[in-house]
């Protein structure tokens, strides 16, 4: 096997929840954590941000970026203009790539959609908070005490919206405009149709139905267009002060549906899965060229600040390419959590450029927050760093000396270009990315000495962590087991 065999510690049944080294006495989410640390500091946000804005006049108010997140859902590292595509074409996501700063090595929290997501709202591990396993059941969702970019950046005179994939619970104590979301348009939950078929996911009262705060409605055409127009509405119709805007596609993740004339564009593609995810593609990107058209008619696009990623790696049903990366969505090689991820504000960002420093998309909510007026103090508590001292190289170093990753039987680590993957029943495997992105030579036997000084650091984050709230199938386990074994003895 050629791997250092796992600890006792991180054998979990897999009945249970295959849960690793995770602290069983305390919950974050159950305990007074952010009771005793954050609703103080909130409220001390809340007022004095009230105050403010009682005395800004409109002008201080404009001066506040305004900020839009851009998600797509199970994109492929390799399939963008200026990621190299030969198929695919997506123009108006290649100039904000071309205008803004590219992260060649930008990841998510996690490879799969609902604990990326958390992470991304919470700017935390989620597994601080149990939120590790995909799908949370119908009982629950994330958690309540948790503090979300769209809470934080409402205290600081923001209106705020979500169009599009929440996937962070289906109760309404969890839904989108309880989370600190003025507007919401878009499903509760994971994917769905991308046409309206009342004899599917637009049943009445179905969890995958589009709903406009609380109500649910019908919608005409293709959803990726409706997602697009409802976003510009959004834009047009915000007051007079700073909005953000988080646009969270269900593209291009299945079913694979596409128009007829989209996939007429990319008729040169013979694989017929892969010719519909490029117009898939195509049209998430459509959406996106008239957002962007709108700001500029606005004369609101200088000042926004604009983040475009994908919730995880591409997946393995859609015909995605994450070449050169390893891995797929779901694990923790690279083509699980390495995502194509951009950053445009051409009012701050005058200059564009790659950015190879690690960074992640638990980064976003304590740049954006501070690009918004929070002061240093007012971004304690989170997990993501404030990257604009970095960007503009007033900051020395990497943002991240280490990045972690845990799903109940997996685990990964970066430490500088060091990988280290855990399979439980396995072992580990370690990689050099500086030398070896793809993860083709596993060097843990020749570095026996700094795998098992990450092991130990990795087992210490583990043991931060929250035991998790659900959890998933044994089959994942087996599929995934399947998946990582596979890659790191080369078959």
């Amino acid at each position: 096997m050629a791997l250092v065999p796992g600890s006792d510690r991180d054998q979990y049944p897999l009945s249970v929840t295959g849960g690793a080294a995770h602290t069983d006495q305390r919950s974050f989410c159950q305990r007074d954590m952010i009771t005793s640390f954050m609703i103080p500091h909130l409220m001390k946000i809340f007022f004095c941000t009230a105050l403010a804005l009682i005395l800004a006049s409109p002008l201080q108010a404009r001066e506040q970026p305004n900020i839009i997140i851009i998600l797509a859902d199970d994109l492929g590292w390799a399939d963008l203009g200026f990621q190299g595509s030969r198929d695919i074409r997506s123009p108006h996501i290649d100039q904000l790539a071309e205008g803004g700063i590219r992260f060649t090595d930008g990841h998510v929290s996690a490879s799969v959609c609902s604990p990326s997501r958390a992470g991304l709202m919470t700017g935390r591990y989620q597994q601080r908070f149990g939120h590790e396993a995909n799908s949370p059941p119908d009982s629950e969702g994330m958690c309540l005490r948790q503090v979300t970019m769209a809470d934080r950046l409402r205290t600081m005179g923001y209106h705020t919206g979500l169009i599009g994939k929440w996937h962070l619970g289906n109760r309404d104590e969890y839904y989108p405009t309880r989370r600190g979301f003025d507007y919401f348009y878009g499903l509760r939950e994971g994917s769905r149709g991308y046409f309206y078929n009342p004899k599917k996911e637009d049943q009445a009262g179905h969890r995958k139905a589009i709903e406009e705060n609380g109500q649910q409605v019908e919608f005409d055409g293709y959803l990726t267009d409706v997602l697009g127009q409802k976003a510009i509405e959004f834009v047009d119709s915000a007051p007079d002060k700073p909005f953000f805007l988080y646009l969270s596609f269900t593209a291009p993740h299945g079913p694979m549906h596409a128009t007829e004339e989209d996939k007429q564009r990319f008729a040169s593609i013979e694989n017929r899965k892969r010719r519909t995810y490029a117009a898939m593609v195509w049209a998430m990107d459509r959406a996106i060229g008239q957002l962007i058209d709108s700001l500029k008619a606005a004369g609101k696009y200088d000042n926004t600040l604009i983040w475009f990623l994908s919730d995880n790696g591409g997946a393995t049903g859609n015909a995605s390419n994450n070449l050169p990366l390893a891995g797929h969505k779901g694990i923790k090689f690279e083509g699980g959590t390495r995502v194509p991820f951009v950053a445009h504000w051409p009012k701050r960002f005058r200059d564009s450029s790659n950015y190879d420093r690690m960074m992640a998309s638990l980064d976003i909510m304590p740049t954006s927050l501070a690009a918004a007026g929070a002061e240093a103090e007012d971004l304690r508590g989170l997990d993501g760093v404030n990257l604009l001292p970095y960007l503009e190289g007033t900051a020395a170093g990497p943002p991240h000396r280490q990045l972690f990753w845990h799903k109940l039987w997996f685990s990964a680590m970066r430490d500088g270009p060091w990988k280290l993957i855990y399979v439980q029943d396995y072992g580990y495997a370690l990689y050099n990315l500086a030398d070896d992105l793809s993860e083709s030579k596993n060097l843990i036997q020749s570095n026996q000495g700094r795998a098992e000084k990450m092991i130990r650091e990795l087992d210490d984050w583990k043991a931060e962590l929250e035991q998790p709230r659900w959890g998933e199938a044994e089959i994942w386990f087996r599929t995934h087991s399947k998946n990582h074994i596979r890659i790191i003895e080369g078959r």
